[in-house]
């Protein structure tokens, strides 16, 4: 029978039940256990496609084309795994999904309520988890904090979920955040107990507490928790905040909390003996990173570094790959607009372009892309980076400032960059564009294919989102002044990858290879730049040693 265990939050947000979860799947994983993880949102939007990065963060895209919360990007990263659509709900979704039963006449008249109809929805949505995905532990994590009133019917139908499955098939586990006060040096946990009691209330006695804080928390407040909140003391389970979140599986270990779950839930026969030494080998490996490659990360939204989360664990990825810390240098697009670039990026020994959407800002990704060009520093483009990097180079080439994307100007002269044409009748924002994985055919010879070590042509498969695309129409005259085309879709429709010839290292996709780095296993474009980034920076370092000791 499927196993589930449930996490939830107390005392504040982000207090980083996502981190836990992922952490308690790697754990699991390496026992030899199939995991998912599903993660449930209580906002009213269907998904975050439509919300504004700077309240939601990095929208995260699966395989399936599902729109859904970067904590599943944790879960993907951590357990090295590929979710699916299923394992994002929101509490929108669920209202759409019995609204229009409803309208159907799927209820025969009968008055829809809460309990029962939106926590059986709830629990339906759960279960269909272990039949898309075959895991046989599914880890299900309630977003937002006890207390909220969002969260009310995700924990009444967990709270069922005990009744419907019984205890030796759930664990209900609580990450909670234990405050520093700093006038006498102590970290308090009477917040917790007020949270384990409110959960409580709802009917849901936690079997584990995963306490948080900055400090060291020491045995005594751990005894204290378990007695107050009445969980064994072997269950309450102390993290301080680490440097290398990759770190937590480990002092999650630690604490004894895997062999914990594996006998709470009776897994003992599923599971061979534990081997952590490739992890902890990684771990050792990013403390002893070498000197740091300085990454400017050209952004609109960089004052929520969450909205970026993904590419700022692909470069770091790419970084320990090749045994390099990477300092990642935040510049705001619009400064670049009203400000010289070489304030901000002559210092940096590589530059990533992120994706997008809406004006505000376009032209500094304009003028990162030309001055990486220019200057002949390596140059990453994500998405709606590549585009930037093909109107850049166009306007150099046909030597007007009219060239532009559809996107920002309806009516510019040029088009390089224009609306897909199947997008063209969608009316509907919410989970509409050109969404999850699609095939791209390499060119032999190019830097993309010796990236990915595919010599022959053969297809890849990338995550995608986006509703606009390079202008055919302009393929030749950019191709004859240095633009090489070297990822197409496989019916030679779509650009898919573009590159700079006679560079180090210029090249932008189409797609977004951030979504499927791993920590042990970095993607292949994002190992490539950091490749040339490090070139770049010794070859700067070099350059400048040689200037000071001929003065």
């Amino acid at each position: 029978m499927t196993k589930y265990i449930f996490v939830t939050g107390g005392v504040v947000s982000s207090v980083g039940k996502g981190i836990v979860a992922a952490a308690m799947g790697r754990m699991l994983k390496e026992r030899g256990l199939t995991i998912s993880v599903q993660k449930l949102d209580p906002y009213l939007n269907v998904d975050p496609g439509t919300m504004s990065p700077y309240q939601h963060g990095e929208v995260f895209v699966t395989n399936d084309g599902a729109e859904t919360d970067l904590d599943l990007g944790h879960y993907e990263r951590f357990i090295d795994i590929n979710l699916q659509r299923v394992c994002n709900v929101t509490t929108g979704q669920l209202y759409s999904d019995i609204i229009a039963a409803e309208r159907r006449g799927d209820y025969l008249g009968g008055t829809i309520q809460v309990i029962p109809h939106i926590t059986n929805e709830i629990k339906r949505h759960i279960q269909q988890v272990p039949s898309a995905t075959g895991a046989e532990v599914i880890i299900v994590e309630v977003g937002g904090t006890i207390g909220d009133i969002e969260s009310l019917p995700f924990l009444e139908a967990l709270r069922q979920m005990r009744n419907d499955l019984g205890r030796d098939n759930t664990i209900y586990v609580h990450v909670t955040w234990l405050p520093h006060i700093g006038a006498t040096g102590e970290l308090k946990t009477k917040p917790t107990q007020h949270s384990v009691r409110e959960l409580r209330s709802i009917g849901i006695s936690p079997d584990v507490i995963v306490a948080r804080a900055d400090y060291p928390i020491q045995q005594d407040l751990c005894a204290k928790i378990a007695l107050f909140c009445d969980v064994p003391k072997t269950a309450v389970i102390p993290v301080s905040t680490t440097k290398v979140t990759y770190e937590v599986p480990l002092l999650l270990e630690d604490h004894d909390l895997g062999h914990y779950l594996v006998q709470r839930l009776h897994l003992q026969d599923s599971c061979h003996d534990v081997d952590w030494s490739d992890w902890q080998a990684m771990i050792e490996a990013v403390r002893q990173l070498g000197k740091p490659v300085r990454v400017a990360l050209v952004g609109k939204y960089i004052e929520l570094e969450d909205a970026y989360i993904s590419v700022k664990e692909a470069l770091r990825h790419a970084g320990l790959a090749h045994g390099r810390e990477v300092e990642i240098v935040w510049v705001h697009s619009t400064e670049l607009e009203t400000n010289d670039c070489a304030e901000r990026l002559q210092e940096c020994h590589g530059i990533v372009v992120p994706g997008g959407f809406g004006q505000r800002g376009i032209e500094g990704k304009v003028m990162a892309a030309q001055w990486a060009r220019r200057q002949r520093v390596p140059y990453l483009g994500l998405c709606l980076g590549m585009q930037v990097m093909c109107i850049e180079l166009g306007r150099a080439v046909l030597g007007s400032d009219d060239v532009n994307s559809t996107e920002f100007n309806s009516e510019t002269e040029h088009p390089v960059i224009s609306l897909m044409p199947d997008q063209r009748d969608i009316s509907e924002m919410g989970g509409t564009m050109r969404l999850g994985v699609y095939p791209c055919a390499l060119v032999p010879g190019t830097r993309a294919s010796a990236a990915y070590g595919i010599a022959n042509g053969a297809p890849i498969s990338e995550r995608h989102r986006h509703r606009f695309e390079f202008n055919n129409d302009y393929r030749e005259v950019l191709a004859e002044n240095g633009m090489v085309f070297s990822g197409l879709s496989p019916d030679d429709r779509l650009v898919e990858i573009a590159e700079i010839e006679d560079h180090p290292f210029m090249l932008g996709s189409q797609f977004h290879p951030e979504f499927l780095s791993r920590p042990n296993r970095p993607h292949p474009l994002f190992a490539a730049f950091m490749a040339a980034a490090a070139e770049h920076a010794s070859a700067q370092k070099n350059t400048t040693e040689s200037a000071f000791s001929s003065r």
